[in-house]
């Protein structure tokens, strides 16, 4: 048998493929939508990718199931289980198998147990593998997806907090106690392959480890320690974080099907002249991915800074309407990671991508001060200054500047009439990261006196300065 794991660091997120050695036959376990590390994979060791799966419609990233199906050819193992508002829409034409609890299927000699797990998800479904082809009668690890992480699970809320549907975080975190129950009696030397690793918004406390056993989470993860019922529904519904925005829309992406991605190349602008006429269209977006302090310094006005970084896929999909076409400042060689990452969460429309160079032939540009903790110090108890801490809601709660004010990032836009215009807005995060994205937002909605805390909240509590 053959094994090999993916992992996408900007949605901590991973995918898996299982190949039989003696057939060839290989099957990729929740793909990511960009299929290319598979394909290469199979390339390379000469196997045919043969089958897809996943765990569940996932909310958090666009599936290459649909992808590989088409490109490919591949059959889809995918869940039967759930309502009638859990079902996939787009397997007409394609070649799938439905699956239930206690479904076994075979990719060569490998086999693939069914196993639901309904808590995160209603049609939330496991894989219990066992290497037939190796001699074996014994499995070795399980594919969990969102259900169980290396010490956490999967969060029961995202559809009443992303999707608006009531009363399903309670219900869930219900399925989850007896998804659980189901779990304690795995043997304890099956490996656990989870479908997130730490980052991921899926759950509230991921571990960085990639992989566990069962016999390790029963005896280190929180949700496997023995409590009641009531008790561990009240514990796994505390202290979630935000879900991202942009979760409801995956659920019905994956759901009735994702666009399948052609080759079509995507222009590259390298003068402001050639820009200009996406500047005022009111169906585009403008997005800077140049480095926080660099668009400090100068940028397009209207613009919006996202940095190309770790955070940069999250927080597009938390801001970025989905409606709009983008047109993305970035260094050339930037252009198809990028394009990758927005693909991943969905955010298909890309017009075309703008060399950074066009910025500095820009007739005019905006500007804002990156400031130090003293020159917060000196000002923020100011009446004409207000002080906009734009962490999410747990971090808030832990501790805060004074006279601050709370408007967590993934609002900010909506949340922007609440602000004063006439008074200087200093925005912070927690190391200045996402309050650089924040100014950005702010000063395209027309607030043109701000200043951004450079060291953040960490650097305030560095300096002793007064926490609430």
């Amino acid at each position: 048998m053959f094994f090999r794991s993916y992992f996408d660091e900007k949605l901590a997120q991973y995918s898996y493929m299982v190949a039989c050695q003696k057939t060839g036959e290989a099957i990729v376990i929740d793909p990511a939508r960009d299929i290319t590390p598979y394909v290469e994979t199979a390339q390379k060791e000469g196997f045919r990718l043969t089958a897809a799966t996943e765990t569940h419609i996932h909310a958090d990233f666009v599936s290459g199931a649909r992808q590989l199906a088409h490109d490919h050819g591949v059959t889809l193992y995918l869940s039967d289980e759930g309502d009638e508002n859990w079902k996939y829409q787009y397997l007409d034409n394609l070649s799938a198998q439905l699956v239930k609890d206690g479904d076994v299927f075979m990719v060569g000699n490998v086999e693939f147990k069914v196993m639901h797990t309904p808590g995160h998800t209603p049609e939330s479904i496991s894989f219990v593998l066992t290497d037939r082809g190796g001699g074996s009668t014994e499995p070795m690890g399980i594919f969990t997806g969102d259900f169980v992480f290396v010490g956490d699970v999967g969060r029961p809320d995202l559809l009443e907090k992303a999707a608006g549907v009531k009363g399903t975080a309670a219900s869930g975190a219900a399925q989850m106690y007896d998804s659980l129950q189901k779990f304690r009696q795995l043997p304890d030397y099956l490996v656990v392959w989870p479908g997130h690793g730490a980052g991921s918004a899926c759950g509230k406390s991921l571990g960085a480890v990639p992989l566990s056993t069962v016999g390790y989470e029963k005896a280190n993860n929180w949700a496997l320690q023995e409590m009641d019922k009531e008790q561990f529904e009240k514990e796994l519904l505390k202290d979630q974080p935000e879900p991202p925005k942009y979760f409801a829309v995956m659920k019905k992406v994956n759901k009735a099907g994702p666009a399948v991605l052609t080759n079509e190349t995507i222009p590259y602008v390298e003068t402001y002249k050639e820009l200009e006429p996406y500047i005022s269209r009111e169906d585009t977006i403008i997005v800077d991915t140049r480095n926080g302090n660099e668009f400090a310094q100068g940028h397009i006005e209207g613009t919006i800074n996202l940095p190309y970084t770790k955070i940069f896929t999250n927080w597009a999909g938390w801001i970025l309407d989905y409606e709009k076409q983008l047109v993305l400042i970035a260094e050339e060689q930037q252009t198809v990671h990028i394009q990758h990452s927005l693909e991943s969460i969905g955010l298909d429309r890309i017009a075309a991508f703008a060399s950074p160079n066009v910025v500095s032939e820009a007739p005019e540009l905006e500007k804002y001060a990156n400031i130090n903790v003293d020159e917060l110090k000196a000002q923020y108890e100011k009446e004409d200054v207000y002080v906009v801490d734009i962490r999410q809601q747990g971090e808030w709660e832990a501790g805060h500047i004074p006279t601050a004010h709370h408007h967590m990032l993934g609002y900010l836009e909506e949340e922007a009439d609440q602000l004063p215009k006439d008074k200087k807005l200093i925005i912070h995060c927690q190391s200045g990261a996402r309050s650089a994205i924040g100014a950005s937002l702010l000063q395209a909605k027309g607030f043109k006196n701000i200043e951004n805390l450079a060291s953040g909240f960490a650097g305030w509590k560095n300096e002793n300065g007064p926490v609430k």
